[in-house]
């Protein structure tokens, strides 16, 4: 496949796949050395405040991978209307990166209710595949 040939919600998964890292890279920012990376479990586990928040929000973007890559390929495969498709995709990963920054800033109930908005996104993907 050409990356021409990837549509608008393929990119999407594509730029979902990199969420978790980003939240990685916001956790280690500044904080993280060589020696770190020998046990990088035991460093995660000795954070506190945002850095503990945005190693959260990795483990949570990875759980949240799944069930959006799978919508969108069932909806690829069963022939959905790709603009309709490719808005919900794009709807997905802004308001995981939204998601993303309400974690990091420790907003609980924002943070819950985006999360809530990104899963009906993914229903609303399958039930377009329907």
């Amino acid at each position: 496949m050409t990356l021409s040939l990837l549509t608008v919600a393929y990119w999407c998964v594509f730029v979902a796949c990199g969420l978790p890292y980003l939240a990685a890279w916001i956790a280690k920012a500044g904080n993280f050395g060589p020696r770190d990376n020998l046990q990088p479990r035991d460093w995660a586990a000795k954070q506190s405040g945002w850095r503990a928040r945005a190693n959260s929000a990795q483990a949570n973007s990875f759980e949240g991978l799944p069930f959006f890559i799978g919508a969108v390929l069932i909806a690829h495969q069963l022939g959905v209307a790709q603009a309709r498709l490719d808005m919900l995709a794009v709807a997905y990963v802004v308001l995981r990166v939204i998601y993303l920054g309400l974690y990091i800033r420790g907003a609980a109930s924002a943070r819950s209710a985006v999360w809530a908005l990104a899963f009906l996104v993914n229903i609303a993907i399958l039930f377009l595949a329907r």
